[in-house]
């Protein structure tokens, strides 16, 4: 059975119920449960006290350590440790061996006193010898530190029944995580799976005392659901709304959130937490960046759109009357939980949107993307959050967000501040941010890249870059998902006009991100009037 290894590994304290939420999450999981001092027994060919009283706790650790040490490269299901096992030295080593090898650790957090009063009934216990209580205690305050920092995953249970527990443990374990990391970065992860909002205390951590909780009215239902779980943790939470979509993104909008933090006496150890669409996200991340010259925030994005594109980073800003994001900051957020369950309330044509931006990551880098959009075009184009939970489509959907996201990090770990190669994350934006303005933002920005896209394409396959198969491999994905493949909005003077504002441009010299085939994005410099021209009249439908 070598080169297995299991799909988690969870430890924590006696009595934090390891072995019996571990076994549900199991069943849920449907995958096998092994209870590492089940096995041990089985290897001494007695119980664990028996041995204890018979060799002593060296020899039991050393005897823990082997089985654990098999374990890990011989069973592939859930396993659960006894609660001393990580603090021997050896099993801490192959335990940082299995996380770096994509291993999830998952240190499972119960209530002391449920967990206390769980171990004292227990008779198979030898370390709570004695005054159980005062044994459990001492032994918390040794193993606490050391499980948190060798632990990649933390589930609460505090007040959770053992199934509402093992829920959240099997979510946990089916996240997908992005590691963001780079120069002048603070490394941060995106976390995406169903129930990856609990962990929002984890990400702000304890020594944040309050927390602002900017969101828009539409997002309601799970910005209650943020708040009942900040203050279950302990944080006074202040509620912030601000209007939807672009509307919020203004300096007066700004203002306000910035007047009442000053009110409420926001300091640099309070937090911000951003929950909605992109345009709520990159509000809330601009006022982390300028409150203080900077305070943690952690962004909750609630769209497609804003899962793969802007609450990941760093990009933060609000528009102003001459343009889209002029007006802005790069600031890393301390972790982005993009939860699946939101996209259940989301309408189709705000689902599909996203996908404007899914498509883009694909055409620039992983084509995997392209592969996945063409498979499922039909469902995704046909979205219904009603049945979108546990359907098949969930995982596809999954799977588009991480690869979009790894794109996006590719781009900001090598180029945090836009001087080059995070450029290339605009294709298709010249033209988009032109549409969106002259449409009033009337026009969603998922579909305006999708135009954009299209006519970038035109204007490589005009300058010879690539051919018009390729100009008609974007139209047919771009079609197929829903999205627009022209524009009939704004004249080319107006629309010109705006690319110069554009972020790309250098002096009066237009830049655009255009393609040298699919998945090698290239810059073009001052690109001719007649081909831009004509790749204009080119989308007009």
């Amino acid at each position: 059975m070598s080169g297995h290894r299991p799909l988690a590994v969870i430890i924590g304290m006696p009595g934090a119920g390891k072995t019996r939420v571990g076994r549900e999450a199991a069943q849920m999981l449907d995958v096998d449960f092994a209870d590492a001092d089940i096995e041990i027994e089985h290897e001494a060919g007695m119980k664990i006290p028996r041995y204890f009283e018979k060799y002593g706790e060296p020899a039991f650790r050393e005897l823990e350590a082997d089985v654990i040490a098999d374990l890990l490269v011989s069973f592939d299901g859930l396993l659960a440790l006894g609660g001393g096992a990580p603090m021997t030295e050896s099993t801490r080593e192959v335990l940082a061996d299995y996380i770096a090898d994509g291993g999830k650790l998952v240190y499972l957090e119960a209530d002391t006193h449920e967990a206390m009063e769980r171990a004292s009934r227990s008779g198979n216990r030898p370390m709570l010898n004695g005054d159980a209580n005062k044994r459990w205690m001492k032994l918390y305050e040794e193993r606490d530190p050391v499980f948190r920092k060798i632990s990649n995953l933390h589930v609460h249970t505090h007040g959770s029944t053992p199934r509402v527990a093992a829920r959240k443990l099997s979510n946990m374990i089916q996240e997908r995580i992005v590691h963001v990391t780079g120069s002048g970065i603070e490394p941060y992860d995106v976390c995406i799976g169903e129930g990856a909002l609990n962990r929002l205390p984890e990400m702000l951590g304890d020594d944040v005392l309050r927390v602002a909780l900017i969101h828009t009215q539409p997002v309601q239902r799970h910005s209650d659901q943020a708040r009942a779980l900040l203050r279950q943790s302990g944080y006074e939470v202040y509620d912030m709304v601000i209007p939807d979509a672009e509307k919020g993104k203004t300096i007066d909008v700004a203002k306000t959130i910035w007047k009442r933090l000053g009110e409420i006496g926001f300091t640099r150890s309070d937090a911000i937490v951003g929950l909605g669409g992109g345009a709520a996200t990159d509000l809330a991340g601009f006022i982390a960046a300028t409150w203080m010259r900077g305070i943690r925030y952690v962004n909750c994005p609630t769209s497609l759109l804003a899962m793969v594109d802007a609450s990941t980073g760093g990009k933060t800003g609000i528009n102003t009357d001459e343009g889209k994001n002029l007006v802005g900051s790069f600031y890393t957020p301390a972790g982005v939980l993009a939860d699946l369950r939101t996209l259940k309330t989301l309408p189709r044509d705000i689902f599909t949107e996203g996908l404007g931006e899914v498509t883009k990551s694909g055409f620039i880098r992983d084509t995997k993307i392209l592969d996945i959009l063409q498979e499922h075009a039909e469902e995704l184009r046909n979205f219904n959050g009603d049945d979108f939970l546990g359907s098949p489509l969930e995982d596809v959907v999954a799977e588009l967000i991480e690869r979009t996201v790894r794109v996006k990090a590719y781009h900001v770990s090598n180029d945090l501040k836009e001087a080059g190669l995070r450029e290339f994350l605009n294709y298709g934006h010249t033209l988009a941010h032109a549409i969106e303005k002259l449409e009033n933002f009337r026009w969603r920005h998922g579909n305006a890249v999708a135009v954009g896209c299209v006519y970038a394409a035109e204007l490589s396959c005009i300058l010879g870059h690539i051919d018009q198969e390729t100009v008609d491999l974007h139209r047919s994905i771009f079609s197929s998902l829903g999205l627009p493949i022209s524009w009939n909005g704004g004249d080319w003077d107006s629309v010109l006009a705006l690319m110069h504002k554009d972020k790309k441009a250098r002096g009066n010299t237009l830049r655009f991100v255009i393609l040298d085939s699919v998945g090698h994005p290239m810059h073009l410099e001052d690109p001719p009037m007649d081909a831009l021209v004509e790749a204009f009249q080119r989308i007009r439908g």
